[in-house]
């Protein structure tokens, strides 16, 4: 699996602007992967980061998106058994979302629960429009981060 990775990493960073937007809408999705190699490859290669930061906000939005919309569809079924999400999990993460709503989309770069995040915001039917906002100025907050670590300003640990 891992030589798959590697060489869809390196065809995507061949594809340069549109690879940038798949990478990270596959990285928004369910899907494991990590755009912000293929971001850093392209800076390094010469491509400009404020291009490469609106292709990967814009992917990762879209990938974000696409787990509301799995969530929406309301099929406990599916997510138990395409996304592996329980039940259970969905139900206290629908707790803790309460409060903040549409707005705690701006988690959903998180690693491990951005997805579920994002699926039990579709699940409880939260504003599309709040959830897209929020969820974009996390994503894009996150890869001006990358960004700034990749030009030295700021040390992260990855």
């Amino acid at each position: 699996m891992d030589a798959f990775i590697e060489s869809l990493s390196q065809l995507l960073i061949e594809w340069g602007l549109p690879g940038m937007f798949i990478a990270a809408m596959l990285a928004g999705s369910i899907v494991p992967f990590s755009s912000e190699v293929v971001m850093i490859a392209l800076i390094k290669l010469g491509l400009d980061s404020t291009n490469c930061l609106i292709a990967a906000a814009l992917g990762n939005t879209l990938g974000g998106i696409t787990c509301y919309w799995m969530g929406h569809m309301g099929r406990i079924d599916w997510l138990e058994r395409f996304l592996k999400i329980k039940k259970t999990r969905v139900d206290r993460m629908q707790e803790r979302l309460e409060v903040g709503g549409s707005f705690m989309a701006f988690f959903s770069f998180l690693p491990v629960v951005g997805g579920l995040i994002a699926v039990t915001l579709g699940f409880m039917r939260s504003n599309i429009w709040l959830t897209t906002a929020s969820m974009f100025m996390g994503k894009t907050i996150r890869y001006i981060l990358v960004l700034l670590a990749v030009d030295g300003i700021i040390k992260l640990i990855f």
